[in-house]
């Protein structure tokens, strides 16, 4: 089984680093496009904020076997 990351605003995804999330904190539009780019091949499962989720769009969040599974918190 893969890892786990989020990926979005600070105060959205700090906290999930105490259930053993791999945080990539990600506030302005590009930051979020790198952190999504240089996820490792070990992730598994990304979580998402609504922001980051509509910067990245449906063509790399969509399921395909090449990436890992996204889900998109609510905001």
């Amino acid at each position: 089984m893969g890892t786990v990351a989020a990926i979005g605003a600070r105060t959205s995804v700090c906290g999930l680093a105490l259930a053993g999330v791999d945080v990539l904190v990600a506030e302005a539009p590009d930051a979020v496009r790198r952190a999504w780019r240089t996820l490792p091949g070990t992730v598994g499962l990304v979580i998402l904020t609504a922001e980051a989720a509509d910067v990245l769009g449906d063509a790399a969040t969509a399921p395909a076997p090449t990436r890992p599974l996204t889900v998109v918190m609510p905001s």
